[in-house]
């Protein structure tokens, strides 16, 4: 007997720790390639300003996300997404305690912090398109088919 094929999404919620590089990268991506054909929003373990280089290689991609006001998972209400997606270690560890009653499902991506990236300005850059460049890949070879 085959698995049922995994069910189409209709939102989808990213989260890191800050919710300034990582997730709303995520987010960003995610809305340029599907548009209003799938809800999409970030949240963090804590608030932070949005990473400057973050909002520098999503400009790059053609996404203005000045504007977006960075969230914290207490001001999301995670059991109304169809898909969350950790992209850190902490927040998968808390979405899997705050999920494990829940029906959501929950994938984690470990994807590196380009905070961490030392070197020059344009070193720590190619870090931060590293970064969006792979979430865009998983976003459109993971979530793609599963968007109506």
């Amino acid at each position: 007997m085959n698995p049922a094929p995994p069910s189409k999404l209709h939102s989808v919620l990213f989260i890191c720790t800050m919710n300034a590089v990582r997730s709303p990268i995520a987010e960003g991506m995610a809305r340029l390639r599907f548009g209003k054909r799938l809800f999409v929003d970030s949240a963090g373990l804590t608030k932070s300003d949005r990473d400057g280089f973050a909002l520098a290689v999503l400009r790059e991609a053609g996404l203005a996300f000045e504007d977006d006001e960075p969230h914290t998972l207490d001001e999301v209400e995670c059991e109304s997404f169809d898909l969350i997606v950790a992209l850190s270690p902490e927040a998968h560890r808390f979405a899997e305690e705050r999920l494990r009653a829940s029906a959501v499902e929950l994938l984690f991506w470990p994807i590196e912090d380009a905070t961490q990236i030392g070197g020059t300005r344009d070193q720590r850059l190619d870090a931060f398109r590293r970064v969006r460049d792979t979430l865009d890949k998983l976003i459109r070879d993971e979530l793609g088919p599963r968007v109506g």
